[in-house]
């Protein structure tokens, strides 16, 4: 079967018929489907942490209608939230429009950082640093051969003098550490406790911490798209005046940070969903993009919108992303493994790539309902099942009900409970 994103009608399907497939189009095993449909046992999950004593599943949907560097790609995200789905499928489908989501990243490059304190002569000290590279680098790569071989590892020191913190100067020595498909914590983490004592010689100061640093920013990710105005025509509404509300409603976002953090949210209500589903630490990747959209002193818009001389909308999203394809809950949950050959088992760039693409498209999808018809009217048609849910309708009651709360505008648990009721 022709691997596609387009899958029209693709959410009317039954739940079986979905799953089936994305089983053909992925070339799952028997194995395989299972795992997307079972999830994690209580054994495997035991394993994973300390003091189980249960499981706690989120839905796992399939967003439509990618096409990354020319490349269909079936997206997988782990999300609670009905409007994320079907706001990043259709802004997606705005972006095949334009050829799709352009993408790039960098080398997968982490920070470890050695907090060093008591230093007698800083000058010296930095001097003394910079000076053994070829040693400390030594001493960073001895206990990781493996990512050696891969061309991965340590690369390069760095040194930064703290003057004023609350107890005074610290030097601070940064390892510049290729993890390659890893996420890399627990390499970035060992490496800089391995140079902490030939620091303490070069110094004659005395290390305190030695951990990686979240803030990931010589490890990026990239996504740019192009909207013809055209698409954006809606109920009316002329396709460049919607590109204009677009423009303006992240301008608003780059220039106030009350209105950036929800902006911004929705860029991480996409890579969120992906990060979950493939079994990346969503926490991590979290605290960097938020460190990286205050780094110029004030929070700021994560993407960036502009309008051309023809009308057309483009946007873009440059974000550090630390994610991981080998090692850790990418390779121990089964589900996780699924997800990743759903999405191709991409190398940890490509991973990065394709969430930047899917925060981009989650962007546009938020942005564009608030300067049209407003975020409350799609949101709101989405919840309607789960406000069925809530008022004890059954699975296969909550689509009538919903819908029918949504015929009446009458969105609410009360008013679901009276229809159940007249049933």
């Amino acid at each position: 079967m022709e691997k596609t994103s387009q899958l029209s009608g693709f959410y009317k399907q039954s739940l079986a018929d979905r799953a089936e497939i994305v089983a053909r189009l992925a070339n799952l095993t028997t194995e395989e489907r299972t795992a997307l449909v079972n999830g994690l046992s209580l054994p495997q999950g035991d394993a994973m942490l300390e003091n189980v004593i249960g499981l706690y599943n989120l839905p796992l949907g399939i967003a439509t209608n990618f096409q990354i560097n020319g490349e269909d790609v079936l997206v997988p995200m782990v999300v609670e939230e009905p409007s994320i789905l079907a706001g990043v499928s259709f802004a997606a489908k705005l972006a095949r429009a334009g050829g799709g989501f352009s993408t790039r990243s960098s080398e997968p490059l982490m920070i470890g950082q050695v907090q060093v304190l008591d230093v007698p002569d800083m000058s010296a000290a930095v001097q003394a640093v910079q000076s053994a590279e070829p040693e400390l680098l030594a001493a960073a790569n001895r206990h990781h051969p493996t990512i050696q071989k891969l061309g991965g590892g340590a690369k390069a020191i760095e040194t930064r003098v703290l003057e004023n913190t609350p107890i005074g100067a610290m030097l601070i020595v940064h390892i510049l550490y290729d993890c390659r498909d890893a996420m890399g914590a627990n390499a970035v983490n060992t490496a800089a406790e391995s140079v902490a004592p030939l620091i303490e010689r070069l110094t004659g100061g005395r290390v305190n911490l030695r951990i990686l640093s979240n803030l990931t920013d010589r490890r990026t990710a990239t996504a740019e798209c192009r909207i013809p105005a055209e698409t954006l025509a809606r109920n009316g509404a002329d396709g460049r005046a919607v590109a204009r509300a677009i423009v303006e409603a992240w301008a608003f976002a780059a220039a106030d940070p009350y209105r950036a953090a929800t902006h911004n949210k929705g860029v991480m209500n996409g890579i969120d969903a992906v990060a979950i589903a493939t079994g990346n630490d969503w926490r991590a990747i979290e605290a960097g993009a938020h460190a990286f959209a205050v780094q110029n002193g004030q929070y700021t818009s994560m993407t960036e919108w502009q309008q051309d001389d023809t009308g057309d909308l483009h946007g873009k999203l440059h974000i550090p992303l630390s994610v991981g394809t080998v090692g850790g809950a990418t390779k121990v949950h089964p589900t996780a493994r699924v997800a990743m050959k759903i999405l191709g088992n991409p190398g940890a760039r490509r991973l990065s790539e394709i969430m930047a693409a899917v925060g981009l498209a989650q962007n546009l999808a938020a942005i564009r309902a608030l300067a049209t018809e407003g975020i409350q009217r799609g949101h709101m048609r989405l919840h309607a099942r789960q406000v069925a849910l809530a008022a004890g309708a059954s699975p296969e009651q909550a689509q009538a009900i919903a819908d029918r709360l949504v015929a009446e505008g009458n969105i609410r648990e009360a008013r679901a409970r009276e229809i159940i009721n007249e049933k």
